[in-house]
Parts: C-alpha cells; sequence; structure tokens
C-alpha cells in the first residue's frame, strides 16, 4: 500500500478536508506537514459539521493516529481551543490519538500583533498582502532566524529566558519602528507557563514515530494545507503564504524521506476561487462570480472571509500537475455547475500578445496575462449525491473528460457534494 500526500492545487479552499477524511478511513496515520491555523477544513459526517485548522482531519475518527509535523507553526491556544470545540461535539482528543513534532515552532501573541500591524501598515500604503493576521508569517521568519520558540522548550521552562531574551530583542526593535510599545519579557514567560502542561503530554520525536510505523507497515496519509498557488517559492508571490504548500513539503515537514511518498492526490475544485490578494485571471467579478461563490458556499471556513470566484483555470491546475508531481485529482464540487447553460474553461494564457501556457513567476507579468477560454455547453440535470459515473448527466462527463485532458492529470476521485459518502472512487490513491 502506497502512503499518500494530499495537496491543493489552486489557491486552496479546495475541499481538502472531505477528501482527507475520506481517505483516512483507509489509512492508519494521518500527518499535517506545513501552515498554521490560518487555513481550515470544514467536514460534513452524518449532517454535523466539524470545523478544523490545526488538528489534521483523520482526529475525527476513532483508531486514527492524527500527527503535526514540524512543518506547521502552532498557536498553542488555538490548538487547545480547538481540541476543546471538538470535546463539546463529543470527540475525544488525547495523546491516544495525537501526536505533535517536539520541533515545531510556536506561534505567540506577539507574532499575531507583528502580523495585524504589518497588515495595518501596507493598507495605509496600497500594498497589503491580506493575511489572516493569525501570526503565521511571522513565526516562520522566527523559525527561520532561529529564534523561534519551539514546542519542546515548553517541557522546560528554566531554559525559557533566555530564549525570550533572545525573541524579544528582534521583536522589541521591530515595535519601537512601528511606533508601537515593547512587549515585556514577564508577559511572554506567563502566556507559555499558561499552556505548557497541557501541550507537553503530546509532544515526541514525531520523525522517530513515523519511521517506526512505516516500517511496521502502516499507511500514512500526509495532510496539507492552502494550496500550490499559494507555494512561497511557487506561487503568485508576494500574495503568498509563508511556507511551501507542494507535495515535496511532505518529507521535510514530517521527518520521512521522500522515498516514503507513493502517491500525491491534488484536491481541485471544478471552478476556481482564491481568499485575498493578489492576482486571479480567470476571476468573475460579476453574475458568474456571484452564483458560484453563492451555490458554492464560498466563504473561508477559519476567516469567513468571501472568496473571489471564477472559471476553472486548466493553466495553474496544469502547472500544479508538474511542481507537485501529481498522479491523480480528487475534483470537487461539480455540482456547483448545475443548471449553468454555458460553461468555461482556461486553456492558456495571453501575455503582451503571445500565448502561452503557464503562469510566469513575475508579478508584473501575472498582474498582465488574460484568459484564454473554450466553451462548451452546461448540463441541466443534478449531479448532487452521484454515487457513480452513470448517475452523472452526460455533459457533465464530457466536462470531467475535458479537465483530465487539459491538465495531463485522471481524476482519481470525485466529491459530488460535502458529504463524506457522496464521492464517486474511479482509482484508490493508497493502492500500489
Amino acid at each position: 500500500m502506497a502512503n499518500v500526500v494530499v495537496v491543493g492545487s489552486q489557491w486552496g479552499d479546495e475541499g481538502k478536508g472531505k477528501i482527507v477524511d475520506w481517505l483516512s478511513e483507509r489509512a492508519d496515520i494521518v500527518v499535517r506537514f506545513q501552515g498554521g491555523h490560518n487555513a481550515g477544513h470544514t467536514l460534513v459526517i452524518s449532517g454535523v459539521s466539524y470545523k478544523l485548522s490545526l488538528l489534521p482531519s483523520g482526529v475525527v475518527r476513532p483508531g486514527k493516529l492524527a500527527v503535526i509535523g514540524n512543518g506547521v507553526v502552532i498557536d498553542p491556544h488555538a490548538l487547545l481551543a480547538e481540541i476543546d470545540r471538538l470535546a463539546a461535539q463529543g470527540v475525544s482528543v488525547t495523546t491516544d490519538n495525537l501526536r505533535i513534532a517536539e520541533n515545531a515552532p510556536l506561534i505567540l501573541s506577539i507574532h499575531r500583533e507583528l502580523d495585524a500591524l504589518r497588515e495595518d501598515a501596507a493598507s495605509n500604503s496600497g500594498s497589503r498582502i491580506g493575511t489572516t493576521r493569525r501570526g503565521i508569517g511571522p513565526a516562520y521568519e522566527d523559525k527561520v532566524g532561529r529564534r523561534a520558540v519551539r514546542a519542546m522548550d515548553l517541557a522546560n521552562l528554566e531554559t525559557l529566558p533566555a530564549k525570550v531574551d533572545r525573541l524579544l530583542t528582534h521583536h522589541n526593535a521591530l515595535r519601537r519602528g512601528l511606533g508601537q510599545p515593547e512587549i515585556a519579557h514577564a508577559a511572554v514567560m506567563d502566556e507559555l507557563r499558561r499552556v505548557a502542561a497541557r501541550i507537553v503530554p503530546f509532544l515526541e520525536p514525531v520523525w522517530r514515530l513515523l519511521d517506526e510505523r512505516k516500517r511496521a507497515g502502516a499507511r500514512i496519509l500526509f495532510e496539507g494545507a492552502q494550496g500550490t498557488m499559494l507555494d512561497i517559492d511557487h506561487g503568485t508571490y508576494p500574495y503568498v503564504t509563508s511556507s511551501n504548500t507542494v507535495a515535496g513539503q511532505a518529507a521535510a515537514g514530517s521527518g520521512i524521506g521522500p522515498s516514503s511518498v507513493g502517491y500525491v492526490l491534488g484536491i481541485t475544485k471544478a471552478y476556481t476561487t482564491r481568499v485575498g490578494e493578489g492576482p486571479f485571471p480567470t476571476e468573475q467579478a460579476n453574475e458568474i462570480g456571484e452564483f458560484l461563490g453563492t451555490r458554492g458556499h464560498e466563504f473561508g471556513t477559519v476567516t469567513g472571509r468571501k472568496r473571489r470566484c471564477g472559471w476553472f483555470d486548466a493553466v495553474l491546475v496544469r502547472q500544479a500537475v508538474a511542481i507537485n508531481g501529481i498522479n491523480g485529482i480528487a475534483l470537487t464540487k461539480l455540482d456547483v455547475l448545475d443548471g449553468l447553460d454555458e460553461i468555461r474553461v482556461c486553456t492558456g494564457y495571453r501575455l503582451d500578445g503571445r500565448e502561452i501556457d503557464y503562469l510566469p513567476a513575475s508579478q508584473g507579468q501575472q498582474a498582465r496575462v488574460e484568459p484564454v477560454y473554450a466553451s462548451l455547453d452546461g448540463w441541466q440535470g443534478s449531479t448532487v449525491g452521484a454515487r457513480s459515473w452513470a448517475d452523472l448527466p452526460a455533459q457533465a462527463v464530457k466536462y470531467v473528460r475535458l479537465v483530465e485532458e487539459l491538465i495531463g492529470a485522471p481524476v482519481a476521485l470525485l466529491s459530488t457534494s460535502p458529504e463524506r459518502e457522496d464521492t464517486i472512487l474511479v482509482h484508490d490513491p493508497f493502492q500500489d
């Protein structure tokens, strides 16, 4: 059985939560390998919705082990609040079903405050990135700057004062530059002491745990957040997140070798959305965009922000297929397109009078690309809840086949509603 990596192939919000939950039935371990609580998944199980942001989707399934890898930045307050919310819904999160990498960096209140201060300053100058103000970027900066407080530091409070001093030397200089008062050392120490007792029991050398379980034959599902086009290296920079969101990060962000990954599944929405600022070649700021947003309930799980909507962009997804080494896609929200008379698909771009077949890395060029569309008839029948190809209108099948052809990857799964069982299985990613 192959281990599977699940990645978003667009700008996130592709419906990874449901697909990961569906796949977790076939897995023994579900690992979150990057990002923070700035992205989320909504799982709908027997009519009950579970909203997750830091916890891997497998945590709602009995008998599965959920793992937060070292590539994740963890806000301990947000994590504990999420655990408590699930407990109120009858889902118990304990050290038996959740383990956290001891070397994962922490997000503190100083990171959240700095994130907000920067966004406010950028808004005044017209250069806002559109972050979630949850401190993700500043926490990753501290990780790379080798001054982060990591989860393991909570287990040894005697060594923390020196680490906090080093952190505040940097942050208080930034705050002075922004005209803000300095943060007191005692305030940071108090914040860390308040969460230490509840976080420490979950900590473990996750790389060793995964190696042992892999050697014993466990099937591992690696769960990413955001999407390929928000990757810090390969996305629409600077309008990106602060981590690598691509499949290659599954190895680095969990401590397992890249040869341990057998199948890469790209989650792909049947149209395109993005949240926040940045280029969006197929965006429809019109009645079509409103239709997609309303029918698709396009609001962020974590932030509640309204998503921008547009036609399917095969150029972007084809690029994501290459960057991630995607073996197959899970196509989601096909039902949102039900009832449209015409459906358009972006097959290429026009840039400065010439046609190109990729999204350039230059911010200026990204802003200037114009989509080249193919048009096909829509379908009037319903795809909602379809569980076999025979349940789909013929024109919907034609649309799916066109998507496969344009992106160069087959559909492995087709999702036709938020419900777990409304899924057409074409190829099981866990099968060798």
